[in-house]
């Protein structure tokens, strides 16, 4: 079995980062979905609808929280958009 780096990297990097939540970790795995999708290049270029579908989340504040916190700890650049008609981007870090 081939061993997929990003993730492994990514786990290796919460496993003693108390603050990151199953929640956070669905976010992270969604966004790396969609990271692969891009062919794994960054920036990715994100809908929130999309995202918060296959990372399971239900309410718009969970996943701006979670955004905001995977920015915040370092795991993310998020650059949100204003406009509903552009997809906001998302540059996964250490990748």
């Amino acid at each position: 079995m081939e061993v997929f780096p990003p993730l492994t990297g990514f786990y290796e990097a919460i496993e003693d980062d108390v603050r990151i939540s199953t929640t956070h970790i669905s976010l992270y795995m969604a966004l790396l979905q969609q990271w692969n999708l891009n062919g794994g290049t960054n920036p990715v270029s994100i809908v929130r609808t999309t995202i918060m579908k296959a990372a399971k989340i239900n309410a718009r504040y969970t996943y701006n929280k979670c955004m905001n916190n995977l920015q915040e700890f370092g795991y993310i650049t998020y650059q949100p958009s204003t406009n509903p008609f552009n997809n906001s981007t998302v540059y996964l870090k250490g990748l």
